[in-house]
């Protein structure tokens, strides 16, 4: 038997574990001139820049109705959808001319769930993606305030800025600072509450005719009252109109009306009879109604009276006082001008059907809502500051003390 050569075995071993070396390191570590996997930011795939945030987190709840929409940096959004969660309706919205924001086009609906996706593209054409499932701030855990005058009106110079908010505020400073109402007249305009849903600002006179008045409110986020959200934001303005302010003298009867410090008009009206006294104080439009209804079971005086047709109608206190036509007058009475007759509200000469030359047609086409019409010599108390937008009654030490 031929014995094997030792050294042969061991060279070939040694070859054979220098080829699987080598084969080993070729697979491990590829081509001198293979490309990087592009873990360190070099060659290879790389990822978008572009980075995408949507103001509400998915799964959020409590979203602002406001304050919702989707921004982008290092890119511009190439699309975004948004729609509600469920039925898939569209919401609109428009992306800012530079690419970077989107905004709904109309505020968002209170406790509704959103689904919101997005695409965005960095300067080399790279995508980047992001969506977000989420639902805005409940009715519940919410505050509206309603209030007047509305954007872009004109008013007389009486009119107060006034809120009514929808639940309970008991924040009430908290609340307060976030609305500012200012006047191009410079005066200075101060905020009262009356109780803790409603409150108003004014100026301590009338404010000066033609001058325009800013509220800003900016009430998103804000904590009325334990876990209760604002969800307001926005800016109104309304123009003060010339300034009207009539004087009805329950003595005499008679209503004079002075624009812009000249005396206009004087008319005969009859105020309250002695049974039912019409109130003293400074009095503001409030409302103003071609015809309505008036019926006395809605003031607790039973059933007196029921008129569906009450001509050229303008509302004085909330309680019922109204300055309006009166056609169906007595003619057995003495005629305007005379004697008190109404149930409170101040009369004036009309016709049926809210027609004819009438000095309450004339009124009523010459007033705003705002004016201020002031009831004096009457045998009744002074109308309260809260019976309406009434709070010119109140002395301005008090206003300013707050609540």
């Amino acid at each position: 038997m031929t014995t094997p050569n030792i050294s042969a075995r061991r060279t070939l071993g040694a070859c054979a574990a220098l080829m699987v070396g080598a084969l080993t390191l070729t697979a491990c570590g590829g081509s001198a001139n293979a490309e990087d996997d592009g873990k360190d930011g070099k060659g290879g795939a790389k990822t978008s820049v572009a980075k995408i945030a949507i103001s509400a987190k998915d799964g959020s709840t409590g979203a602002s109705i406001n304050a919702t929409g989707v921004k982008v940096s290092d890119g511009k959004l190439t699309d975004v959808k948004m729609t509600v969660a469920g039925s898939g309706q569209t919401v609109a919205g428009s992306v800012s001319g530079d690419g970077k924001v989107w905004k709904p086009k109309e505020q968002l609906e209170r406790g509704t769930k959103y689904r919101i996706s997005a695409t965005a593209e960095d300067a080399d054409g790279r995508t980047a993606a992001a969506n977000s499932i989420f639902t805005t701030v409940t009715t519940s855990n919410s505050f509206i305030g309603t209030y007047t005058p509305d954007n872009g009106t004109t008013v007389g110079v009486g009119m107060p800025v006034s809120f009514t908010f929808d639940k309970a505020i008991t924040a009430r400073k908290d609340v307060q600072s976030h609305i500012t109402v200012t006047s191009s007249s410079g005066q200075k305009v101060v905020g009262h509450w009356f109780n803790g849903q409603r409150l108003d600002f004014r100026p301590e006179e009338y404010w000066k005719a033609g001058s325009k008045v800013t509220m800003n409110i900016d009430l998103d986020g804000v904590e009325g009252a334990d876990g209760v959200y604002g969800v307001q934001k926005k800016t109104v303005t309304f123009t003060v109109g010339r300034s009207q302010v009539s004087t009805v003298d329950v003595n005499t009867q008679t209503m004079t009306v002075v624009r812009d410090g000249k005396t206009v008009k004087s008319v005969p009206i009859s105020a309250g009879s002695p049974e039912h006294t019409t109130y003293n104080g400074q009095m503001v439009i409030s409302e103003k109604f071609v015809q309505t209804r008036m019926n006395s079971r809605t003031v607790g005086l039973g059933g007196e009276y029921d008129i569906p047709d009450v001509p050229h109608a303008m509302r004085l206190t909330t309680s019922g006082t109204f300055l309006h036509g009166n056609y169906w007058y007595n003619k057995s009475n003495p005629p305007f001008g005379r004697q008190g007759t109404s149930h409170g509200c101040v009369g004036l000469a009309d016709v049926q059907g809210a027609g004819g030359s009438t000095s309450a047609k004339w009124f009523y086409d010459n007033s705003l809502i705002g004016d201020v019409v002031i009831v004096k010599n009457s045998p009744d108390k002074t109308v309260a500051p809260d019976n309406g937008l009434n709070g010119w009654n109140m002395p301005w030490s008090q206003w300013v003390s707050g609540a």
